[in-house]
Parts: structure tokens; C-alpha cells; sequence
């Protein structure tokens, strides 16, 4: 947010926070977030990549395609399990899963 905006919003008596504030989140909730994220965005960069679709990469994994729209989608009930067994099923190397975990500990 451009400091000149934020600036207005606080003088007009709003508070400016960011998404771990807002969320109430702690230091660990945040960094897992972040890991978590990293990989779901490699998880669609590597699937689409590989020119795959949802359903071809569904049935790779024995899932359904909603499955993976879910994953794609960053929803909260896939397990980082689910995540990790996908990125190694569209040919991710385990380097690149250490560089994307790496990556989202920002």
C-alpha cells in the first residue's frame, strides 16, 4: 500500500494491518501459511508446465478433479501431504520442493 494512502486511512481512524494481523496469526501460523502457499502456486506452474489438466493430473494421484481445483485453489481442508505427493507426481525433484519451502518462509 503507497504510504500516502495508508496515511489517510490512519488519520481517518482506520488501522492498517497486514493479513497475519488481520488473522490473528502467529509467527509459525504465518511461515506455514506462506510454505503452504508456495507450494500451491509450483502445483499449478508445474501442472500446467507438464500441459496436464486437472482431471489428468486427478487420476495420476487417485483423486478427482475437484480435488485438485481445491488444491489449486489453496483451500485449507487440502493437507500439505496431498500437496506434496501431487508436486512429485507431476515431476517436481525434490531440490524444487526444498527451493519452493525455502521460498515461502519469507
Amino acid at each position: 500500500m503507497r504510504t500516502e494512502k495508508r496515511k489517510k486511512l490512519e488519520a481517518a481512524g482506520w488501522k492498517v494491518a497486514n493479513t497475519s494481523e488481520f488473522l490473528q496469526l502467529s509467527d509459525t501460523e504465518a511461515r506455514f501459511l506462506e510454505i503452504k502457499l508456495s507450494l500451491v502456486r509450483m502445483l499449478r506452474v508445474c501442472r500446467e508446465r507438464n500441459q496436464l489438466t486437472q482431471a489428468q493430473l486427478a487420476k495420476r494421484i487417485r483423486s478427482s478433479q475437484s480435488r485438485v481445483a481445491k488444491m489449486e485453489a489453496g483451500d485449507p481442508s487440502v493437507s500439505v501431504d496431498l500437496l506434496m505427493r501431487s508436486l512429485l507426481a507431476v515431476g517436481v525433484k525434490p531440490r524444487e520442493l526444498a527451493g519452493a519451502i525455502g521460498a515461502g518462509k519469507n
